[in-house]
């Protein structure tokens, strides 16, 4: 089904037009339609019939009238065989590789061989030369963007590249980002893959819940576990989701120990790692490939952290947190009519994920502005968090610990602040903050936001919906990688 906009109109992608100018706004007058070009300063007017064109162009490729030229499309592999009464004018117009093969055919027919997919789409595609639209589904897009590029239909092929950013969050029965995410590196669209991949990082937990995740190649697969911005329950949770997908997919040894390496051991607890020593098939079957990790990970829960750095050369992954949703590591928050006053709340944490501070609480107060708070009043706000409010401004947050502690000494602490919208029906992360301890705040933070709109894109039924996490980094344990 085409995706469509509110109220049920087709969801057209204009992706440039033939015959059709784009640059004016027509207004009807007696029938026709009529609009003003402001680069004319004579007062004069243009007649616009513009989509009547398009229409006539519509029934001229439907109807196949004054047709020169027969389009054969056979599909690869079968005897199926789709003709297409077109015209040369038009198609050479819209294509420089449809020029040059009917300059180089004496005869009517051209003859093309396309695999199935892209077979199932060419009249759509051919459509699009005449008509300059083309209504797309999921499905679709890439054998219409494999057929643009073939085709040397570049505005076509910019549009879809641009429809597959925008629609990684619509609702698919088997998913389609990963099937995206591999077509993108198969033709080196870097703005396509990174953004499949940042996809499917920030909405992780979702992602290994569905029937996509068991599809992903083994280079997918490693490019995530290698990344600590995934937004996820706990690291329980991947290595988990890591098992399903060894035993769905049965990898060589090789990909399994290379993925059972990138899990971060240290995060999960100690009882935990116990029963899987015990009961995961998978880590009976490769214990010897993690055994100086999941032995790291121990010492690490039953020494403090500066301790364990006297003795061990440590590697820092395995001490990095990810992005973990559950309440050891933070808090939700859901602010209610953003754009009236300034918002705070507290929260608690643990100090830390070794065993020796799990156990240890900190307080955090974080204060939401829905306009910029200068330094010089901030300095003076209260330990209520009462800030003054100035207009003019953006939003800002702002996350504090409520008191100091000697047990902070040699710990920092990164606060990630995951904002999550409505897209495509379902609730998806839109934009993810990361501030550190020296700043203790997000600069720019929903800048590209306006939540004075109702239907702004950052908002739920008039509400922003935050995600508080804090990420205790060990100074010891960790050096930043160059």
């Amino acid at each position: 089904m085409a995706h469509t906009y509110e109220g049920g109109i087709p969801a057209r992608v204009y992706l440039g037009t033939l015959l059709v100018a784009l640059c004016f706004h027509p207004i009807s007058v007696g029938g026709a339609a009529l609009k003003q070009e402001v680069a004319l300063e004579n007062g004069a007017t243009t007649l616009n019939h513009s989509m009547a064109m398009v229409q006539r162009m519509e029934g001229l490729l439907a109807q196949g009238n004054g047709s020169d030229v027969a389009l054969r499309v056979q599909t690869v592999n079968t005897d199926e065989v789709k003709v297409i009464q077109a015209h040369t004018l038009v198609l050479s117009l819209q294509s420089e590789v449809f020029e040059e093969l009917l300059l180089s055919h004496n005869t009517s027919t051209l003859v093309l061989r396309e695999p199935a997919d892209c077979a199932a789409v060419f009249d759509k595609f051919i459509r699009y030369l005449y008509c300059g639209d083309i209504s797309v589904r999921l499905d679709q897009a890439i054998p219409l963007h494999k057929l643009a590029s073939k085709y040397r239909v570049w505005s076509l092929q910019q549009g879809l590249s641009q429809y597959m950013t925008g629609h990684l969050s619509s609702d698919s029965p088997t998913g389609h980002v990963v099937g995206w995410y591999q077509y993108a590196m198969q033709i080196g669209d870097a703005n396509l893959r990174d953004s499949c991949l940042q996809y499917l990082s920030w909405n992780l937990s979702s992602v290994l819940q569905s029937g996509e995740w068991g599809s992903i190649s083994d280079d997918l697969l490693l490019s995530l576990m290698q990344r600590s911005d995934l937004i996820l329950q706990s690291e329980m949770e991947l290595y988990e989701a890591l098992e399903a997908w060894i035993g769905q997919n049965q990898p060589a040894s090789l990909t399994v120990e290379n993925a059972l390496r990138q899990v971060r051991y240290g995060m999960i607890p100690p009882q935990h790692l116990f029963r899987l020593q015990k009961q995961s098939p998978v880590m009976l079957k490769y214990y010897e490939s993690i055994r100086d990790l999941l032995f790291l990970a121990f010492q690490f829960h039953s020494a403090s952290p500066v301790q364990l750095a006297k003795y061990f050369d440590v590697n820092c992954s395995i001490f990095t947190p990810r992005n973990y949703l559950s309440p050891s590591w933070g808090s939700p928050w859901v602010i209610n009519n953003p754009t009236r006053d300034d918002r705070s709340f507290s929260f608690q944490t643990q100090l830390g994920p070794s065993g020796s501070d799990t156990s240890k609480r900190v307080t955090w107060n974080a204060l939401f502005s829905p306009r910029w708070l200068p330094l010089s009043v901030r300095s003076a706000y209260t330990n209520e968090m009462q800030a003054t409010r100035t207009d003019g401004g953006r939003p800002r947050i702002i996350v504090t610990p409520a008191t100091s502690s000697p047990d902070f000494a040699g710990v920092s602490f990164q606060k990630t602040v995951i904002v999550t919208a409505r897209q495509g029906g379902k609730m998806v992360v839109r934009h993810v903050y990361n501030f550190h301890q020296s700043t203790e705040e997000a600069g720019d933070f929903l800048v590209e936001a306006d939540l004075h709109r109702r239907a702004s894109e950052y908002l739920i039924d008039s509400s922003l919906y935050l995600h508080v996490v804090v990420k205790p980094l060990y100074h010891s344990l960790i050096v930043a990688r160059k």
